[in-house]
């Protein structure tokens, strides 16, 4: 039941972005919103799209907006009490500095970049905090982390090991095709995910991963009640070894987790270079099968290949003559168009977020380990795990800030109790519960 209004003015929430990881976001907004008396404004680009989220709340305005527009983005940050940026990451830089300019709490769901690093000393000069990698990985998977990594220090316990495991998946019910595997977030970040290449540290020896060796499918964990998923290290899991405390363990890694198949087909892709973001086609009345055959001939490739990684190809549609018609085009722009048409959830279909993380420690001069394991599972194309374990911890994070329960200021991302403790409780009562083994 909503509070009854009182005389003061309604605190203000102002989100930019509405797309497939804000829905289960805006849906506690609003919830917290009635309870509150707060007020949010939904600020995208697509009005229909704001429409459709906010629905017909009392509590939420939504707005169209070009974010590029300075003035106007100025006003309307200058009229929130906290910011929540679900925009792509080059664009935070815009917010971050609006929030900066008027002192406003900025929250992100995003990697601290090197633009947002930048502006450290004003955040903290301003008095705001600015709290980014709140989302799942990266978000959930620090709080966690850090809450099991805390609570064996503070036993005693000696950490050696530590590998955290975190993918968005399809559910068994609606897995149905050869890769095992349906996009539940932007469908650019899958073709791009890897490409930077991984470091990581295991058996105190500093690694470096390039691109095409990422995808083996030889690399597998044991998923609790789930089965046997391969993993890729995700990007550079070094950085965090302070941030955690981890300096004294012999491994550390951040693996991004998928269908064994899917590794091998990926794999199959990168070395085709179908994920290049340079080399143009004319792909006007070119149909999938002739791009495909025109790639492979100019890159020197030939179509013969195993017939598991053919029948991942094939379910892509890259055999078929239905026109691509998109103009001048990279191989990578031509292979999303593909992955679209093919691997998106249908609106029926459900994903799945699985994430682990195995903790290897000594204590009393003895061995240990310890496996923490999350499941969630979405409810339909809309309301998806992914959008829910993006979305939460932003929402509860807001929520906590206008309430006064956190009180931080600067820059910081999700790694200590002040923040963590809260979120993780709240996060609990929604579902979002982690079991230990």
């Amino acid at each position: 039941m909503a509070l009854q209004k009182s005389n003061l003015p309604a605190r203000k929430i102002l989100l930019f972005g509405a797309g497939k990881s804000a829905t289960c976001l805006i849906d506690y907004l609003i919830k917290q919103a009635a309870n509150h008396n707060w007020h949010i404004v939904i600020a995208d680009s697509n009005l229909e799209l704001a429409q459709l989220k906010s629905g017909d709340s009392l509590y939420a305005t939504p707005i169209q907006v070009d974010v590029k527009d300075d003035e106007r983005r100025n006003e309307l940050v200058g009229k929130a009490d906290i910011v929540i940026s679900m925009l792509p990451p080059w664009l935070h830089s815009l917010v971050a500095k609006n929030c900066i300019i008027v002192g406003r709490h900025l929250l992100t769901a995003s990697y601290v970049d090197e633009a947002i690093r930048k502006l450290e000393p004003e955040i903290k000069k301003k008095g705001v905090l600015f709290l980014c990698e709140m989302g799942l990985d990266p978000g959930i998977d620090h709080m966690s982390a850090m809450q099991l990594i805390h609570r064996i220090h503070a036993e005693g316990g000696k950490i050696n090991s530590f590998y955290s495991h975190c993918g968005g998946l399809v559910a068994p019910e609606s897995d149905n095709n050869p890769w095992h595997y349906k996009i539940s977030w932007n469908p650019r970040n899958v073709i791009l995910a890897g490409k930077t290449g991984a470091a990581y540290k295991i058996n105190n020896k500093t690694l470096q991963l390039p691109y095409h060796l990422l995808f083996d499918a030889g690399r597998t964990v044991q998923i609790p009640g789930y089965g046997r998923l391969a993993w890729y290290p995700n990007r550079d899991s070094l950085s965090y070894i302070p941030l955690y405390g981890l300096q004294k363990s012999s491994t550390f890694i951040r693996t991004t987790l998928r269908h064994p198949d899917f590794c091998l087909g990926w794999k199959k892709i990168v070395d085709l270079k179908l994920t290049d973001e340079t080399i143009q086609y004319d792909t006007d009345e070119m149909s999938y099968k002739t791009f495909f055959e025109t790639h492979l001939r100019q890159n020197g490739f030939t179509e013969r290949m195993p017939d598991t990684e053919k029948t991942l190809l094939t379910y892509l549609g890259l055999y078929e003559d239905e026109k691509i018609n998109k103009g001048p085009s990279t191989a990578a722009d031509i292979l999303q168009l593909a992955i679209e048409k093919k691997l998106m959830l249908k609106p029926e279909d459900k994903d799945m977020i699985i994430m682990m993380h195995e903790i290897g420690y000594e204590f009393k001069t003895q061995s240990h380990k310890i496996t923490s394991a999350l499941i969630v599972k979405g409810e339909n194309s809309l309301h998806t795990a992914m959008a829910k374990t993006v979305g939460l911890p932003l929402g509860i994070a807001a929520s906590l800030l206008l309430q006064g329960k956190i009180s931080l200021t600067g820059l910081h991302i999700p790694i200590v109790p002040e923040i963590y403790r809260p979120v993780l409780e709240e996060l609990r009562k929604e579902g979002v519960v982690f079991e230990e083994r």
